[in-house]
């Protein structure tokens, strides 16, 4: 990315720092909920812990969706098929851990969600520090080991057709109507 006085974020024609700045986007999510976590008792479900509670979801639901499809279906196959034998049994285990905690994080999202739907209807809801800490301790495992072990193979292995192809599936995928 070229030196700039403004800050640009990423497009899809660089997918994989698309992917990554999509986990800044996540961090920011999990601090409105820590926000969030510690208006409610002042101020219970008021206009701004509604907003705040529809945002989040709004993200997590859409964004975080997307993510984990770029992931799961373009990301992990090619690089796949990239890698070379010595390596791809350590690959393919990051790899399943990734999957399995891309469910974990789902279970967890949909516990909190229960309670952020609460907050959005103006309802009274328990969304405690220790509870936000926990869900997104969950995420702050999730980005380093993604950001540590994941996207470095792809920066390495991925060729630029495949980088081309990435970006363009990505950008597909949010041109659909979200679903239900």
């Amino acid at each position: 990315m070229a030196d700039s006085l403004i800050p640009v974020a990423p497009g899809f024609e660089t997918p994989l720092d698309m992917l990554e700045a999509c986990h800044g986007r996540l961090q920011g999510q999990l601090e409105t909920l820590a926000r969030l976590a510690a208006w409610l008792p002042g101020h219970g479900a008021d206009a701004q812990a509604r907003q705040a509670a529809t945002a989040v979801m709004r993200y997590f639901d859409l964004a975080a969706v997307n993510h984990h499809m770029d992931e799961e279906d373009d990301l992990f196959p090619v690089l796949l098929e990239r890698v070379d034998a010595a390596r791809r049994g350590q690959l393919q285990a990051l790899i399943d851990w990734i999957l399995a905690d891309h469910q974990r994080m789902f279970a967890a999202w949909a516990e909190m969600r229960g309670r952020l739907e609460a907050i959005a209807r103006g309802e009274a809801a328990e969304l405690t520090a220790e509870q936000v800490a926990g869900f997104a301790e969950r995420y702050h495992a999730h980005i380093a080991r993604e950001e540590g072990e994941l996207l470095p193979y792809a920066r390495e292995l991925l060729t630029e057709q495949d980088v081309a192809v990435l970006g363009e599936s990505m950008t597909a995928r949010r041109r659909q109507p979200p679903a239900g």
